[in-house]
């Protein structure tokens, strides 16, 4: 019983010492192997190309002078992997709140508040617990001007004796007054490697 639990614990020694080790990667200067699913510099990319487009295009100048409001609609997955649209929308946002143009509400959304401490703040109203100087007013949230939605595709085709993975992001900033699109936008993907690789 000794000696298995000495060699077993050998075994491992080994296989540890035999493992690549843990380390950083910079996102800015990673020449690092491409994955054929999608990874964090596809969403970077994806991000980087919609808001320089929007911001060319003008779509987000608002005419009466201010930040134009925007909600975050549905963001469609339509590929084979477990994928977190979130990760798409949140760089967007975030350069376009920097660029001074636009504002995200987190008071509204398809599913609810993307923050529900917005409304439940406003439950505090004339609870006998709270100063209400402090307490929100009616009439104070501001509805969104703009809504953000798209879809993510994945097309998966046989090139010879690769395999090549083709990711579509289809975005829409939609002027929720009339309805009308102000600004629509596609970046592809496209990833050629072994038929062994997974794309899932």
């Amino acid at each position: 019983m000794l000696k298995k639990a000495i060699a077993l614990s050998a075994g491992v020694l080994m296989l540890s010492g035999c493992a690549t080790p843990t380390r950083y990667v910079d996102p800015a200067a990673d020449d690092g192997p491409v994955a054929m699913t999608m990874d964090y510099r596809d969403f970077e990319k994806a991000a980087t190309e919609a808001v320089e487009d929007m911001l060319a295009s003008g779509a987000v100048v608002n005419p009466n002078g201010g930040r134009y409001i925007m909600v975050v609609s549905r963001i469609t997955n339509d590929t084979m992997q477990r994928i977190d649209t979130d990760q798409l929308t949140k760089k967007i946002r975030v350069s376009l709140l920097r660029s001074g143009k636009v504002v995200t509400t987190t008071a509204v959304g398809l599913n609810g508040a993307e923050d529900e401490m917005t409304m439940r703040a406003r439950e505090l109203r004339n609870s006998e617990e709270f100063d209400q100087s402090g307490v929100q007013k009616k009439g104070t949230l501001q509805a969104p001007d703009l809504s953000l939605s798209g879809k993510i595709l994945q097309r998966n085709h046989k090139v010879g004796s690769e395999q090549q993975v083709e990711y579509y992001i289809q975005l829409s900033l939609t002027d929720l007054a009339s309805g009308l699109a102000f600004w629509e936008g596609e970046t592809p993907i496209v990833k050629r490697g072994s038929n062994s690789s997974v794309s899932w």
